[in-house]
């Protein structure tokens, strides 16, 4: 029987699919489903920079990088009252207590300000590893690309230098130079990149003139962003990579494991088809590498990377032609 295992952040996980952060990982009897459908691992919904300096400062208005987030005021307000940071850290107790999987910690953060301390209870509380969910949106037109890069590997440089538990950093392809940001990052130390996060997407209500939040799930269509430059970077970075977005079925785990994943993180696909997902895609990737021959994933994981490949000119197209395109 082939041997879906994986390597990633130096944890062997038994399938490499994550379930991703999102509120399905935000208590332990959800998160014991995931584990009885197959996942590898479980990264737990994020705390927000702003629900940390709120819990250390006593009040949001002492948060230097509140106002930079504004669409995070009412969600901000109304999930400290109902949840205190304090549960985040029973929460990781409770998962090591009750599942046998890897259990990271995650945080979106912005900037790196008081949160950082807090990293350590984090550890101390018994999680395996620590995922940062950055996203600084390229909007000031004061700010330089260099100076948003620098913002990252401020983050990490600090968070790294506090914890001895794994890194892992999810980011967006908002970038002027991606592959040489992405190779930056890697240099800190962070065990692993995940392409990509997935950010708020405005839309307008026009009778109510009122902004709203669009594409709140991703689609399978929405794989080949993240599947291009998983395959561009594979063997490149000095890290473990795994994909983000677009995955929905046991095909898009094949496609990113080939481009040089070594894991796949799912969210959208878990709120759309429940645990039993997992499940599928699974036994969809037992049966791919059967039929295929390949005993372990080893033996195939980034075979379609960038670097493997002796005709790699496809990654790098992006003009739309009819030999790729298969159309008029």
């Amino acid at each position: 029987m082939a041997n879906h295992s994986t390597k990633y952040m130096g944890f062997e996980l038994r399938s490499p699919v994550i379930a991703g952060s999102s509120g399905l990982t935000n208590s332990v009897e959800k998160i014991t489903e995931l584990e009885k459908a197959g996942v590898g691992a479980v990264v737990l919904k994020s705390l927000f920079e702003e629900q940390i300096n709120y819990f250390i400062n006593k009040s949001v208005a002492q948060s230097e990088s509140f106002h930079s987030y504004p669409e995070a005021r009412d969600y901000i307000g109304n999930y400290t009252k109902d949840q205190n940071v304090l549960d985040y850290l029973n929460l990781i107790r409770d998962c090591k207590a009750h599942v046998g999987i890897p259990v990271i910690a995650s945080i979106n953060c912005i900037s790196s300000s008081e949160w950082i301390s807090f990293a350590r209870r984090i550890q101390d509380a018994g999680a395996d590893a620590l995922e940062l969910n950055i996203f600084v949106l390229p909007s000031d037109p004061k700010r330089t690309s260099v100076q948003n890069e620098e913002v990252y590997l401020h983050i990490l440089n600090s968070i790294i230098s506090e914890l001895k538990i794994p890194v892992a950093v999810k980011v967006s392809y908002y970038f002027s130079s991606l592959s040489n940001t992405l190779l930056k990052l890697s240099w800190t130390g962070v065990k692993g990149l995940v392409l990509f996060n997935r950010f708020f997407s405005p839309d307008i209500d026009i009778e109510k003139f009122q902004i709203t939040a669009t594409n709140v799930f991703s689609t399978p269509e929405e794989i080949a962003t993240s599947l291009r430059w998983v395959a561009m970077l594979s063997g490149r970075v000095l890290c473990d990579i795994a994909a983000s977005t677009g995955v929905h079925h046991g095909e898009g785990v094949v496609k990113q494991l080939l481009a040089g994943a070594k894991a796949v993180q799912v969210v959208s696909a878990l709120y759309k088809k429940g645990p039993g997902i997992v499940t599928e895609m699974i036994d969809f990737l037992d049966q791919w590498m059967e039929r295929n021959r390949f005993s372990t994933t080893e033996e195939f994981i980034g075979k379609m990377s960038f670097k493997k490949l002796d005709n790699p000119a496809a990654y790098e197209r992006v003009q739309f032609m009819k030999h790729f395109a298969g159309i008029e």
